[in-house]
């Protein structure tokens, strides 16, 4: 396995989260909205997908960083890595974030799998996980911007 074979599935990985979230979030949308409260299947199943994707996402993303990544070293061994922002968003504040977001989405869907009613709590659970994720996408190396 070389660096680009695992750039190219980290990107494409975050196409399926961004996907994924976007169902979750009208699932989510509909259940808060919805006259009973009840966690549906369809809000069930978006949350366990998109945490799949997330986990899967974040397995991928470390060991680029960890064992692939040529920019993590050099910056690492000249004593940049904190000082230089793009270096810093990249290697630290990223990886951080969605690490961060994988693991209240991993709450959620426990949550969401074992209740019957949602809860508010959930909800701030989920959206910070979101935004999290929000901040924290890589956007500008996704979609050129």
């Amino acid at each position: 396995m070389d660096f680009n074979f695992m750039l190219q599935a980290h990107r494409g990985f975050a196409y399926l989260i961004l996907l994924a979230t976007a169902v979750f979030v009208i699932a989510l949308l509909a259940t808060m909205f919805g006259y009973s409260g009840k966690i549906s299947k369809l809000l069930r199943k978006s949350t366990l997908f998109t945490m799949i994707f997330f986990h899967t996402q974040a397995l991928i993303g470390l060991i680029m960083l960890f064992f692939f990544s040529p920019g993590f070293k050099a910056a690492k061994e000249a004593g940049t890595l904190m000082k230089d922002a793009v270096s810093r968003n990249t290697y630290v504040e990223h990886p951080t974030a969605m690490i961060i977001a994988a693991v209240l989405l991993t709450i959620v869907n426990k949550k969401f799998k074992t209740n019957d009613k949602i809860q508010m709590s959930w909800v701030i659970m989920a959206v910070i996980a979101i935004a999290l994720m929000l901040w924290a996408f890589q956007w500008h190396r996704l979609f050129g911007a």
